[in-house]
């Protein structure tokens, strides 16, 4: 397809689509004359990828470039490249420069979680860093759950998390459209980007309208 046909299948400007070809964001087409050039169904693809990540997963245009580069990378393994995306994905919290008992208090909580769990994460990984300052705001705040209350949402999202883990297979498949017998490598990349991304907002949403209802429920009389 030509650049026009793929703007208005992928819904993104031909300036942006240009751009996106500059930064190396999107694979060149295959020349067919000195001013232009042939695009296929992985050029939409990543386009569509692209706009989720900017749209909805409210993502930096510089870090889509790390996470697409870790998708190319045909040599990392896909645990190497959901690792890429968890770090690329903000907000990234710094440790108080100055001493503070809750930061202190919240960091040994978390390793205390982390360890009882069994679970393997990094020592400078983000989320745990995030979780880290979360849980110190909280208890700053006194707005804080018992320490077995965090352990229940660890405990839930973790068994959700298995589920997302374990289908990546079956989303990798469905959206290789290449033809091939078994998915390409960047497919398994690309499901996982959209795994981490885009669900993390379907729990976000998905919680908040419990909330809602739960609080109807309870406090509206009916």
């Amino acid at each position: 397809m030509l650049m026009a046909e793929l703007s208005r299948r992928s819904g993104v400007p031909v300036a942006t689509i240009k751009y996106y070809l500059r930064e190396g964001l999107l694979p060149a087409g295959q020349a067919t004359s000195a001013t232009r050039a042939d695009y296929g169904e992985h050029h939409l693809r990543r386009l569509r990828l692209i706009r989720a990540l900017l749209e909805v997963g409210e993502v930096p245009l510089a870090e889509i470039g790390r996470i697409l580069a870790a998708v190319d990378d045909e040599s990392a393994s896909l645990h190497e490249v959901l690792g890429a995306v968890q770090y690329a994905l903000g907000p990234h919290l710094a440790p108080p420069t100055s001493e503070d008992p809750y930061w202190q208090s919240a960091s040994g909580e978390v390793d205390r979680l982390i360890t009882d769990l069994g679970w393997s994460v990094a020592a400078d990984a983000p989320a745990r860093t995030l979780l880290t300052g979360t849980v110190a705001a909280l208890r700053r705040t006194g707005s804080a759950p018992a320490g077995a209350g965090l352990r229940r949402y660890a405990e839930a999202l973790r068994a959700l998390a298995d589920l997302e883990v374990a289908s990546l297979d079956a989303a990798a498949a469905q959206g290789a459209g290449d033809g091939q017998d078994r998915p390409s490598r960047a497919s398994y990349g690309a499901s996982a980007v959209v795994g981490i991304v885009l669900y993390e907002r379907v729990i976000i949403a998905l919680r908040r309208m419990a909330q809602e209802d739960a609080s109807a429920q309870r406090f509206s009389g009916g």
